[in-house]
């Protein structure tokens, strides 16, 4: 542990800015529980009950009251950071705070209380073992979330549910190493090893729980993250009208003159709690125009980067070749939806259903609006979303990287165990890898650097 994880810190804890209720609170690290006796005696001239919430004056450095609030203290180890920590609760102005926070300071001076660091509370129950990562990372998700959905994940998540499924995924690949590294003791027992203990069957199990959870965590990222939707297609059949159409506002210059759209216009709206960032893009097309080139080069880019490609077509003409020659450009596995747009001219009714290929197909008028909510459903389905169900927990793109980091190390090791000589050593090195990528997902096997860079995200004084 680092020597300044073990200061005493000081900060408002509260949003910046006027309100009801402010929060100063410390906590007092390796100075104990002497240091948070003399904070209380100095900022409010009294010893405190633990876990006790007392009404008393805040005092200044002449013993004279800067504010009336509620007053806290939690002995170690039975507080949010694992330390004693010690709360005023007093009015939210942001005068009075700083007035109290000044006077914790000059009080803590002979202590070494200094500001905490954004995150820095959060970091410490970490390090004291009273939060996980993934636990503490939903601190910081649960404080950002932008719709229910989200707050209820990163809610579960702050509970345990996601450290749960990880744990356990790490003590059925425990077990399994234990199995094979006692068998490394016997080099005679190896040729039977995978079957007499059925290692192979072992992993497979591990294997599709590692692919569920991943499943879920994907899901979790998505409430996070949302989803990254492109609009794409030739100019002038409906782009820019579908991104109005889908925001509910006019956002995008809307024209009959082909490539009116030349660089990217972007919206973030939500759907039952999935955050969607719709991108409208540049009709692809063959050009002289430097600009609309360029403009091109981008939306094949933003292309490559989507999670779902809207392909939209103009419905009185169907599929033409320069559309095939657009869909085949699309990068594989990127979900896609074609979308015949312009309905109400082709005078076809709204319907979503199979089209060619893998894609789905939903025929609409980003015009009139008829069709809409079928785009929506689609866009749903895509994300996952069912109705009436929650997510389990919130995921970070972190924790994606080490869970698919685990599954190819796993993917290794049923490699190993099929080979006609079975060589347990490389067998057991893949899953002691796979054990390694999964805690880094709990913070049992994760660098200070990783943690500097979690925690210096967070708001100060949580």
């Amino acid at each position: 542990m680092l020597s300044n994880d073990t200061d005493p810190i000081v900060a408002i804890a509260t949003a910046p800015g006027r309100g009801g209720i402010g929060v100063v609170r410390l906590s007092f690290g390796r100075a104990g529980e002497a240091a948070a006796q003399k904070a209380m005696h100095a900022l409010c001239g009294q010893a405190l009950a633990p876990r006790h919430a007392s009404y008393v004056p805040f005092f200044d450095g002449n013993g004279e009251a800067l504010d009336r609030g509620i007053a806290l203290y939690f002995p170690a180890p039975n507080s949010y950071t694992g330390e004693h920590v010690f709360e005023l609760q007093g009015h939210g102005g942001p005068i009075v705070l700083q007035l109290v926070l000044q006077r914790a300071l000059e009080a803590g001076r002979d202590y070494g209380l200094r500001l905490a660091e954004p995150g820095e509370f959060t970091r410490r129950a970490f390090l004291n073992d009273k939060l996980d990562l993934a636990q503490a990372e939903a601190v910081a998700d649960l404080i950002e979330a932008s719709t229910e959905a989200a707050a209820r994940s990163a809610g579960r998540s702050l509970e345990g549910a996601f450290s749960r499924e990880i744990h356990a995924l790490v003590e059925d690949v425990i077990t399994l190493r234990m199995l094979v590294e006692a068998t490394l003791d016997f080099p005679e027992e190896e040729i039977d090893f995978l079957e007499a203990a059925d290692a192979r069957g072992k992993l497979a199990r591990i294997r599709a729980r590692l692919d569920m959870v991943l499943a879920d965590a994907r899901q979790g990222a998505l409430l996070r993250e949302g989803l990254s939707v492109v609009l794409a297609g030739q100019p002038n059949v409906g782009k820019s009208s579908l991104l109005n159409a889908l925001a509910g506002a006019e956002l995008a210059i809307v024209t009959p003159i082909a490539g009116t759209t030349r660089d990217k216009v972007a919206q973030t709206i939500q759907v039952e709690g999935i955050p969607l960032h719709i991108i409208d893009t540049a009709g692809l097309r063959e050009t002289q125009d430097e600009v609309e080139r360029i403009g091109i080069e981008r939306t094949w880019g933003e292309i490559e980067r989507a999670d779902v490609v809207l392909h939209l077509l103009d419905a009185r003409e169907g599929t033409t070749p320069e559309d095939q020659a657009i869909a085949a450009r699309f990068p594989a596995g990127v979900p896609v939806v074609r979308v015949m747009n312009k309905t109400d001219l082709a005078g076809a009714p709204a319907a979503a259903h199979d089209g060619a290929g893998q894609a789905r197909e939903v025929n609409l008028s980003a015009k009139t609006g008829d069709g809409i909510s079928l785009l929506r459903d689609e866009l749903l389905k895509i994300a996952g979303w069912q109705a009436g169900a929650e997510s389990v927990y919130l995921a970070r793109e972190r924790h994606l990287i080490a869970l698919r980091e685990a599954r190819e190390h796993l993917a290794l090791a049923a490699g190993h165990a099929e080979q006609q000589s079975q060589v347990l050593d490389l067998f057991a090195e893949e899953l002691r890898l796979a054990q390694d990528s999964l805690n880094a997902i709990t913070g049992e096997f994760t660098s200070d650097d990783l943690l500097g860079v979690i925690f210096s995200r967070f708001c100060i004084g949580k």
